[in-house]
């Protein structure tokens, strides 16, 4: 099942806080532009960053694996890496699936409506 096709951006977000928070533009836009800064920085640094209601960031160090190519089959050593990962969090889950739970009782037209 696919969402609604939209993609949020940085401009989408300092749109929201210039809407909602009463900022200025350039003062809202600086203000996401910070909030990303610090929730980068830690990760680089391997920190986790947890936002309550939300979820979790977390770096997780992945060993040296052999892949394989999938078009020729030959194998290829993976070099260790770190990868970032989200967990949500329980109520973020709960959100999304009641908004699923509630289309699955409505009907196509009150679908739409929204």
């Amino acid at each position: 099942m696919t969402g609604t096709g939209k993609t949020v951006t940085r401009v989408d977000l300092c749109e929201a806080v210039y809407q909602k928070v009463g900022l200025s533009r350039t003062e809202s836009s600086a203000f996401v532009e910070l909030v990303l800064k610090e929730i980068t920085d830690c990760l680089e640094k391997g920190e986790t960053v947890k936002l309550s209601s939300f979820g979790s960031f977390m770096v997780r160090q992945k060993g040296q694996r052999i892949g394989r190519n999938p078009k020729t089959g030959t194998e290829v050593p993976i070099s260790p890496r770190r990868v970032m990962v989200f967990k949500p969090s329980a109520i973020l889950k709960q959100r999304i699936n009641s908004q699923l739970n509630s289309h699955a009782k409505a009907t196509p037209d009150e679908i739409k409506a929204e």
